[in-house]
């Protein structure tokens, strides 16, 4: 009787003992980037991603926006429909590029003020959002770094 009495307190010493005393360890992951149109709110899809946070850090590379959405439905815009980008977070990033993928073509977008117009042309189109927050008193040097990537079909 004894020996099941310490067998059952041993148990319960190494399950104590493998706990993190309910502190739970949040990886590090970039803030969330959001797409507006037409003052409706959508969210995009955290691709390749370099970010540290509470003295961890974490790169994650991923598949590519068109792998990254497979299964997801576009957001449907008009042609030439004002697109924005929204981040709850601050800092902003200072440094974004935007790269619209569309029948195996690459083009960059311009971006003003966190916006870009939609293509005036009917279709998918697929978008790799990279937002860099580069260090202002270092040269080059980034301290943190994600790719979003959403898709819009324009009707």
């Amino acid at each position: 009787m004894k020996k099941s009495y310490l067998i059952i307190a041993l148990l319960g010493l190494i399950n104590t003992g493998c706990t993190n005393n309910g502190v739970t360890q949040e990886k590090p992951s970039p803030p969330k980037a959001i797409i507006e149109v037409d003052n409706e709110k959508f969210e995009t899809i955290l691709g390749t991603y370099c970010w540290s946070s509470k003295g961890q850090a974490e790169c994650v590379d991923k598949a590519g926006p068109i792998e990254l959405l497979e299964g997801s439905e576009p957001i449907e815009v008009s042609p030439g429909e004002s697109v924005t980008f929204i981040m709850e977070y601050e800092p902003k990033p200072n440094k974004i590029h935007v790269l619209q993928i569309s029948s195996n073509e690459e083009s960059e977008v311009k971006v003003s003020s966190n916006h870009f117009s939609a293509p005036t042309q009917k279709g998918v189109y697929y978008y790799s959002y990279g937002a860099w927050w580069m260090d202002e008193k270092k040269k080059n040097i980034s301290n943190g770094d994600a790719n979003y990537a959403f898709a819009i079909e324009v009707k």
